[in-house]
């Protein structure tokens, strides 16, 4: 079984050590193109069959400032406001979001240790909190919310790191026009993808509103396109 670890500049709800949050807790998007340019991977998003919008959220960065891993979207921006989340503002949201990862047997922290190395698990991980980090049950005040959120994401975690488990399927998906299995996990909050591209990179994908049957991820030729 694959090894996986939370990501170096993870923080437990998901966002990027040093991203400023919103009071509900979910990472305010920063949405700046320098770090998508200075990631030595390329980046992936839903193919050119998909016409809607496309935006930058955040990318997260090791202690020495290599860019390990960031997320883009596609569609409606999804709202964590509780109103929405029962309303019918919800069931209008439909978006997609595109998590890049890149695929390291070895990666070094910035103390000069040795971290796990990333795997289908991390991207696994990655997309399971970015889910949860759009979700916010309508019955729940911020308090509560705060702890909802704690169990959420460590239940993200132990199925991550179980992706044989029973509550993934797998699901084969054009990636570059090449058929790729991803496996993939249906829940009340939406879905979770988790697979590999085949140049170094492992993919993540969540979403709502968009079925994942439908999806196909390719090479981004030019992220300033998103900006």
């Amino acid at each position: 079984m694959e090894t996986t670890s939370r990501v170096a500049g993870e923080s437990a709800h998901g966002a990027p050590k040093g991203t400023q949050s919103t009071p509900e807790g979910a990472p305010v998007a920063r949405r700046t193109l320098d770090g998508y340019l200075r990631a030595p991977f390329p980046w992936y998003g839903l193919d050119d069959a998909f016409t809607g919008a496309r935006w930058l959220m955040q990318v997260a960065q090791a202690a020495d400032g290599t860019v390990q891993h960031g997320s883009i979207g596609h569609g409606d921006e999804p709202s964590i406001r509780p109103e929405a989340a029962a309303g019918a503002a919800a069931d209008r949201e439909r978006f997609a979001v595109v998590v890049t990862i890149a695929a390291n047997p070895v990666r070094h922290s910035g103390d000069g240790g040795v971290l796990e190395a990333t795997s289908v698990s991390s991207a696994a991980w990655l997309a399971g909190s970015g889910l949860l980090s759009f979700t916010w049950p309508a019955q729940m005040d911020h308090v509560r919310r705060g702890e909802w959120l704690d169990q959420q994401t460590e239940t993200a975690w132990e199925l991550a790191d179980d992706l044989e488990g029973p509550d993934w399927s797998t699901l084969s998906l054009p990636v570059d026009g090449e058929p790729t299995d991803f496996h993939y996990r249906e829940s009340e909050f939406g879905w979770i993808l988790a697979g590999s591209a085949q140049n170094g990179v492992h993919l993540g994908a969540y979403g709502r509103g968009l079925s994942a049957y439908g999806l196909a991820f390719s090479v981004v030729k030019d992220i300033r396109a998103y900006e």
